[in-house]
């Protein structure tokens, strides 16, 4: 059988792992138009000089010939072909395959507003080629504006503050991080990175761009206030990487759609990942793509595990993590704890936690996440925050300890 992985994420290097110790004998290649592997969620880190790009790598550089795993890096696939069962990738170059999944992730998004599309010197924060780039410029940059305060664009700003450039950060929003965080804990970053020398522009929107000699000079925004700049970072969502696919037959809805199998409407062409329109997180998208990669290989196993952390904060030395909802609707209510730097709330809905936040102290997260995502109602009497595994396990007739 052969199997043929587009992507080398966390879904295509999960899956590449998987056929291989399902299926000793089949023969499996990976196609990607990255030179390296890397885990684009530690970009900002090769920009800060914290990591080398060989030390972006998420698996050993044994990991070809370990798991007898072809490689072709450095080349964009172009086009598939369903009928033939082949994949065009490079200069013209076709690949036939038994098995294929599709793994590509999403792309930075970068909005038709003014010269955002056509300008050298704006960039987005999703590739190593993006990293490079915004690491060279802003050897000679001296301000820098950011588009979205969100994870991507504080993580672009962050390693900028430190190199002393100067950041302008413009948000729709009236918070910074309101995806990911709520009022009270998005507000310990915003003070962390004002003091760091970091402007927000808070409930503003760009409305145009200032162009001279093909670059954007200034950013201009929607109440006429104009952001001078060397260079510019777009951070305002990502758009899953489906363009490759157009005329394959392959159905697709944004991003691209799949069963529970993680199969298409094309028999044996799988997706993972942030393309499936799943939850594409790091943990999400290699649970997919090792769902994909047992039933690509006859197995028949469903992808149910839908339950997602929202992404951990941590910048200057202050750590959070969410799950669930980040604030209580109608019927909810809240228990909020704090103490120091520390400051932890959940949400209740009836008698059961459906989100937590964990910031200074992430500790038990495990626990939290098991509460959430099994839906087990709080042991009556007994204070939120001082629940913990010991109220939920048992010892079973054979002595063992389960959760109960």
């Amino acid at each position: 059988m052969t199997h043929v992985i587009i992507g080398s994420g966390a879904a295509g290097m999960a899956a590449a792992k998987t056929i291989r110790e399902v299926d000793p004998g089949a023969e499996i290649t990976i196609i990607t138009g990255d030179a390296a592997i890397y885990s684009s969620c530690m970009l900002h880190q090769y920009i800060d000089n914290e990591r080398s790009e060989e030390a972006l790598a998420f698996v050993g550089g044994d990991f070809f010939e370990k798991y007898r795993v072809n490689g072709i890096m450095g080349k964009f696939v172009t086009g598939v072909d369903t009928e033939k069962r082949t994949v065009k990738y490079g200069a013209g170059e076709e690949l036939a395959y038994d098995r294929l999944l599709i793994a590509t992730g999403s792309k930075g998004f970068v909005p038709p507003l003014g010269a955002l599309r056509e300008a050298e010197n704006v960039y987005t924060l999703k590739t190593m080629t993006d990293a490079v780039k915004i690491k060279q410029t802003a050897e000679k940059a001296r301000s820098v504006v950011i588009i979205g305060a969100g994870l991507i664009g504080l993580d672009a700003a962050y390693p900028l503050l430190h190199a002393g450039k100067k950041v302008s950060v413009v948000e729709l929003s009236d918070r910074v991080l309101s995806i990911n965080l709520d009022r009270l804990s998005a507000a310990t970053y915003q003070k962390k990175f004002e003091e760091a020398g970091c402007t927000f522009h808070l409930g503003k929107k760009a409305a145009d761009t200032v162009v001279n000699n093909g670059m954007v000079t200034a950013l201009v925004l929607d109440d006429g206030q104009k952001l001078e700049c060397d260079m510019v970072i777009v951070a305002v969502g990502v758009k899953p990487a489906v363009d490759f696919l157009e005329g394959s037959g392959i159905n697709i809805d944004r991003s691209v759609v799949v069963d529970a199998f993680m199969e298409t409407n094309i028999k044996g062409v799988f997706a993972a990942g942030d393309i499936a329109g799943l939850s594409g997180i790091w943990p999400n998208a290699a649970a997919q793509g090792r769902v994909a990669a047992k039933n690509m290989c006859g197995e028949s196993v469903e992808y149910t595990d839908k339950f997602a952390a929202k992404n951990t904060v941590n910048f200057f030395g202050t750590v959070t993590l969410s799950l669930g909802k980040l604030d209580a609707g109608e019927g909810d209510r809240e228990e909020i704890f704090q103490s120091g730097n520390v400051y932890k709330k959940a949400v209740i809905t009836g008698n059961t936690v459906t989100g937590v936040i964990l910031q200074g102290d992430i500790s038990n997260s495990g626990f939290w996440q098991q509460l959430i995502k099994n839906k087990v109602p709080l042991k009556e009497g007994r204070p939120v925050f001082k629940t913990s595994f010991a109220d939920y396990y048992s010892v079973d007739t054979e002595g063992r300890y389960a959760w109960a």
